[in-house]
């Protein structure tokens, strides 16, 4: 399905004037504090989240898995899926494809469909937590950890072919997720485990072609309850230095421990130059994988201040590589990632308002009140004019969920594929 333009321009026309009125109104109000409203909204228009090529279908759980009318059940129709979204948001610019699952048959096929919807291929993500069809030595007890060297040589051989596929399609990174580790004491010898992941990446680091980076993620229990090999934002920073200049973490807002300060861990990261992506989503109790902002968007907007302070002082940081890592369970899986995005981009656009220099000042001068107050003014601002108006600037919806409603997406796609297909992924 293909959204035709002329049926979205006529569905924007209902908003029109609700959205001037109230672009008018905020775009004065901040022009008179200051702001360069037309140079926040060209960043809003610039700033693209790549969707995962797994997250187009109903997402699982360790219990089942509910599927959804529609889904799309080859890879064509998920980057058509993400076309959709990217139309209506004109934020999801970018596929992260999740290996094995989503394997090109016809490279150059989809290469052009995604060009022709405006996409591009983000960071390749390899899979060595689960046993693939075929395969002849088992992860059960680790990938790039695990004490038979048989089993880790598949492993690495595994990301080697993740790369040489992303590389046919113009990606540019390799994101490396490990569930390695251990269930009970005495299982697994913590620095072995170690031993056998450093010697394992810097083999994987070696086949990265010269404009590449590795993306190396942590995520401090699950699917093992007792340790996981690279289990914190320390692991994974120390692992990334061992590697080399183009190995860096990855930070996914899911894999902390509950009120753990996840801005800081930013922070430490950009200063050092190591922070090479961004994973989105929220979480109640631990890797619960919600909905963008679902639960705790005052977090998400001060995590995306450092991002801000970090883009503009920290050039010795790369460009960051965003995407969503959110399981929709229950939601129509578009509206899910369509809803995810605009929390991205309300937090993003708010930390954009945030007065740097008079922070600045107000930290030298110990004045805490003062701190609070200018973070929370740019955190109670109600942003969406802005995101509406660089969406309309480029020709996407003013209210998405609405036009995808209006505009019967999700009955369409049902009509096409029918109420029995199943997607690839979790």
């Amino acid at each position: 399905m293909i959204i035709n333009k002329e049926h979205l321009f006529e569905d924007n026309k209902k908003d029109l004037k609700s959205h001037k009125e109230s672009f008018d109104f905020l775009g004065l109000k901040l022009d008179n504090e200051g702001h360069d409203v037309a140079k926040i909204i060209t960043k809003l228009k610039d700033f693209q989240v790549a969707i995962p090529s797994w997250a187009l279908g109903a997402g699982g759980t360790r219990f089942g898995r509910y599927s959804f009318y529609g889904e799309p059940s080859s890879l064509d129709q998920k980057i058509e899926d993400i076309g959709i979204i990217h139309t209506l948001t004109q934020t999801s610019g970018a596929v992260s494809l999740h290996i094995p699952w989503d394997i090109p048959e016809d490279f150059k096929s989809i290469k052009e469909l995604a060009c022709s919807l405006n996409i591009k291929f983000d960071a390749v993500n390899s899979n060595t937590f689960q046993d693939q069809k075929g395969a002849k030595e088992s992860y059960k007890f680790g990938s790039l950890s695990n004490t038979s060297k048989a089993a880790r040589e598949q492993a690495i051989q595994h990301n080697l072919d993740v790369i040489n596929i992303g590389n046919k399609l113009g990606s540019k990174s390799l994101t490396v997720w490990l569930a390695d580790g251990s269930n009970f004491p005495g299982q697994s010898n913590f620095q072995t485990a170690l031993q056998h992941t450093e010697s394992s990446l810097k083999s994987i680091y070696k086949g990265l072609p010269d404009d590449w980076s590795m993306l190396i993620e942590y995520k401090p229990y699950e699917p093992n309850f007792y340790s996981t090999v690279i289990q914190d934002w320390g692991t994974s920073f120390m692992l990334a230095n061992a590697c080399g200049e183009k190995a860096y973490s990855l930070v996914d807002l899911g894999h902390h421990l509950p009120n753990t300060n996840i801005e800081q861990i930013v922070s430490i990261l950009m200063m050092k130059g190591k922070l090479g992506g961004f994973h989105f989503n929220d979480s109640k109790y631990g890797d619960d994988d919600l909905t963008v902002g679902s639960i705790k968007p005052y977090s998400l907007f001060l995590i995306f201040n450092e991002l801000v302070y970090g883009m503009r002082n920290n050039p010795q940081n790369p460009n960051l590589a965003w995407m969503i890592d959110a399981s929709h369970n229950i939601k129509d899986p578009l509206e899910d990632l369509i809803q995810s995005l605009e929390s991205i981009q309300e937090a993003y656009a708010k930390a954009l308002l945030v007065d740097q220099d008079a922070l600045k000042d107000a930290q030298m001068n110990h004045d805490v009140v003062t701190c609070q107050e200018i973070l929370q003014a740019a955190y109670r601002t109600d942003v969406r004019p802005l995101i509406e108006k660089a969406r309309l600037d480029l020709g996407g919806a003013i209210h998405p969920i609405k036009a995808f409603r209006n505009l019967k997406v999700r009955e369409t796609l049902i009509k096409e594929r029918g109420k029995n297909t199943v997607a690839t992924g979790l």
